[in-house]
């Protein structure tokens, strides 16, 4: 038989997708290529490998974004560069994929005050239905009659580097609260972080702009909008990072609902449920 019309008897073993689900972008945001596009808009999702579970226990790799990338890309093979997907979908992703690992309930933990820790079953089921009924994206954000300001979420690979650019600043500042370093080195590290974190909100809200509509014109170019933003009023830049302040706690996964219990009752939690955050950490998440 040629080799190449030879088929791996062993096919009929191998990973078969688990469940189909809507991307709550609907594919709007993908870069072309990095999403091949289904008919129907339901897409494949396949359990993890045993490569992916332990690619996911490296801590560089989670660090960087490039483990959730590899996840993502193998479990789901219609994205072809996770790095490109927008963050409103990247919650809905990584929940379908530990869904169709591990089943519909996921053990996550309770802490209520400083000394109460508890257990709670959530059904992903549910979290996901929850979360694709509940995201929606309002790109326009009109200043007043002459400008208009068009937005974008952010995709996976600009988050990461926001949220390493975010640690790094933490670090820097824990420096700065030792005690045990003089005040010019303080002052010296101070105005680091500080530039840091300007150059950080910056560029997060210079990625999510991607047009410009005046009264003088329109603009779709990144450097024209990157200077426009370092040199705009302040009322107008705040009424934009407000906005998509906005449509981040909007597409943001929303707290659970916990009845509380006896058990709970006898720790001193009182009424009848408590709201309890709902936090995916990929290093906890699938593990």
């Amino acid at each position: 038989m040629d080799s190449a019309t030879k088929s791996n008897p062993l096919a009929g073993f191998m990973r078969q997708p688990k469940i189909y689900i809507k991307l709550p972008s609907g594919g709007q945001f993908w870069p072309e290529g990095s999403l091949v596009p289904s008919e129907n808009g339901q897409y494949p999702v396949y359990s993890m490998t045993a490569k992916d579970e332990l690619m996911i226990k490296i801590p560089d790799a989670l660090m960087s974004g490039q483990a959730v990338v590899d996840v993502i890309q193998n479990c789901m093979p219609n994205i072809k560069n996770a790095w490109m997907a927008p963050t409103i979908d990247i919650d809905a992703i990584l929940i379908a994929i530990r869904l169709a690992t591990y089943g519909e309930m996921m053990n996550t933990p309770l802490t209520f005050g400083a000394d109460i820790e508890m257990e709670y079953q959530v059904d992903l089921r549910l979290v996901l239905d929850n979360l694709m009924s509940s995201i929606t994206w309002n790109p326009i954000i009109p200043i007043n009659d002459n400008l208009t300001i068009f937005v974008r979420p952010l995709n996976y690979k600009q988050m990461t580097e926001t949220a390493s650019q975010n640690y790094e600043t933490q670090k820097i500042m824990q420096v700065v609260n030792d005690d045990r370093i003089d005040e010019d080195h303080k002052l010296k590290l101070f105005k680091e972080s500080f530039d840091k974190l300007t150059n950080s909100t910056l560029g997060m809200i210079s990625n999510s702009v991607y047009k410009v509509e005046s009264s003088n014109g329109s603009t779709d170019d990144p450097e024209y909008i990157k200077e426009f933003l370092e040199n705009i009023d302040k009322e107008i830049f705040q009424k934009i990072e407000a906005h998509l302040t906005a449509l981040k706690d909007l597409n943001t996964i929303k707290p659970i609902q916990v009845p509380v219990t006896e058990e709970m009752a006898e720790q001193g939690i009182t009424g009848s449920v408590v709201e309890v955050p709902l936090i995916f950490d990929a290093s906890s998440f699938f593990g």
